[in-house]
């Protein structure tokens, strides 16, 4: 899991987020948005980032550019060669 810091807070679903906490993607994530047949690659994303920061599509549709460019470099950092080692890292134990 990777907490990010949003550079310009959103209110969004009766809430103020000021930062979301992304969880690594599993298979079924994956499966949920290829059953989304007629959404565009972007509504795909969008849904499949609420569902690893565990909010509401909403929430992602009112980020900043910026905000959702770093969603989206923690998203692709969970597949470079450290994330996918066997062993999980100190700061990823609990």
């Amino acid at each position: 899991m990777h907490t990010v810091e949003l550079k310009y807070p959103v209110e969004a679903t009766g809430e103020t987020f000021t930062n979301l906490t992304m969880r690594r993607s599993k298979i079924k994530d994956r499966l949920l948005v290829a059953k989304m047949k007629t959404a565009s690659d972007e509504e795909k994303e969008i849904r499949l980032f609420a569902n690893l920061c565990e909010v509401e599509p909403k929430v992602i549709e009112e980020l900043d550019e910026a905000d959702y460019s770093n969603l989206q470099k923690v998203y692709l950092g969970f597949f470079n060669s450290e994330g996918m080692s066997q062993e999980p890292s100190s700061s990823s134990r609990k």
